[in-house]
């Protein structure tokens, strides 16, 4: 039920890689003069932290949005819970987030990996139908950033990949590959957050498949005392193509997010929930009930 193609691995093992090569030749490069590249490869790890802390330096530290994907680089443990309110009554629940949701590094600079854990989704009809979602991959690369001393602002590249291994009743079974670009801008504790970006499946944007719709959200944030992080997100999407052709849909979404709260180091804990709500006539549904637990590190 949850194997990986053989054609989703290689996919997959191909996106990482490309972000990697470069950077790992770099690696055994400087270490060259060491008795051993062992030794750069350790100290690759024991430093990562301070790596890590040195890139997340050079860019704001505002929290992630609820929906919005934050064009910042972050490395955090995430886990979302949502509940959508279909057409005809029934409810599709989604236990783990799926879409990107999942495992974030920051493994060099300027680069972010995200690798997704599949959610486990039921919807109660009749017969009910559960399963596991497909397994996804995204690398952000921070093309510009700055920190709130020094303008507040940051511009990123992402490149995602979906890989259909998921269950067959969840499972969209086609590679899918999203390209976006994201922003962001701040002006003490007010910020926005917005991505713009497309989603295209192997099969292309044939009439009865998933087209290739234009994504668009954006998330406006402002930070009271410190940890609260209320916030009103816009997330669009328009179909030119496929089963949808010329539909688009918009919901806003209120939230609050509490974070980030440190509990030891570099651990800290944010919480947050929210609610999509459609303002659109043709929605694929009508209402998301989210809630979300982020680990950051």
């Amino acid at each position: 039920m949850f194997a990986v193609p053989a054609a989703g691995a290689f996919a997959a093992v191909t996106l990482l890689g490309a972000v990697a090569t470069g950077r790992a030749e770099n690696l055994l490069t400087d270490g060259a003069d060491s008795s051993s590249g062992s030794c750069a490869v350790t100290s690759y790890f024991t430093d990562w932290f301070t790596r890590v802390s040195k890139i997340q330096d050079d860019q704001p530290h505002w929290v992630t949005p609820l929906t919005t994907v934050t064009p910042r680089l972050e490395e955090e443990l995430r886990y979302d819970q949502m509940w959508e309110s279909l057409p005809g009554g029934h409810t599709e629940t989604s236990y783990g987030g799926g879409g990107g949701k999942g495992v974030e590094l920051i493994p060099f600079d300027p680069i972010e990996v995200i690798i997704g854990v599949p959610s486990w989704q039921t919807i109660n009809t009749s017969p009910h139908k559960d399963g596991w979602t497909d397994e996804s991959f995204l690398v952000k690369y921070r093309l510009l950033s700055a920190n709130e001393d020094n303008g507040n602002y940051i511009v990123t590249a992402f490149m995602g990949i979906t890989v259909p291994n998921g269950s067959d009743n969840t499972t969209s079974h086609h590679f899918s590959y999203s390209p976006t670009i994201a922003a962001g801008k701040g002006w003490g504790d007010f910020d926005v957050q917005s991505t713009l970006g497309t989603s295209i499946p192997d099969d292309g944007g044939v009439h009865t498949g998933a087209g290739t719709p234009l994504l668009s959200n954006t998330a406006f944030q402002y930070r009271v005392a410190k940890y609260f992080w209320p916030e009103v997100e816009a997330n669009y999407t328009y179909w030119p193509n496929g089963k949808h052709e010329g539909l688009n849909q918009l919901f806003i979404t209120p939230g609050l997010l509490l974070g980030r709260i440190p509990i030891s180091g570099r651990l800290g804990v944010t919480i947050g929930a929210g609610v999509q709500i459609a303002v659109t006539d043709t929605p694929l549904y009508h209402r998301n009930i989210i809630l979300t637990a982020r680990l950051p590190f």
